[in-house]
């Protein structure tokens, strides 16, 4: 029988607290730097007395020569193929494995809106599970 599949994305960039289990998320239509300039500020005015060390991958949006860092964000960079590194891939797993478990939806609106409800139910706790590494919580 023909089928024709329509593939369609959402993206959510996130920053988590290893310490407390603060999270900060937002989800975007696409994942470029005018997106990550979007989530900066909004990050930077959640958090508005709070230094953020931000830890990112090398993806081309996260070192763009236009993106707008505000002055209480400092973004780190990980070396190259180390993912294991960044605490940040494991809460993506944790999503995915979470909210999106082999499973066609019929509209981008209902992705969006499993997306939101998996973040929400993220609790604090599994949040410094997943990344209170011991190396990193003893920077801080």
């Amino acid at each position: 029988m023909p089928c024709h599949h329509i593939r369609q994305h959402r993206y959510a960039f996130g920053a988590v607290d290893p310490i407390d289990g603060e999270k900060f998320f937002l989800t975007a239509p696409k994942c470029n730097t005018e997106m990550m300039n979007i989530f900066l500020r909004e990050l930077s005015k959640y958090f508005p007395n709070d230094f953020i060390v931000l830890m990112c991958d090398r993806a081309g949006w996260h070192g763009s020569k236009t993106l707008a860092i505000p002055d209480n964000i400092w973004i780190v960079s990980i070396p190259p193929y180390t993912p294991e590194m960044n605490p940040m891939e494991q809460i993506w797993r944790e999503l995915r494995t979470q909210g999106f478990r082999n499973e066609i939806f019929q509209t981008l609106d209902k992705v969006d809106d499993r997306l939101c409800d998996t973040i929400r139910e993220l609790s604090p706790e599994t949040i410094k599970s997943i990344c209170g590494r011991q190396w990193l919580v003893e920077c801080f």
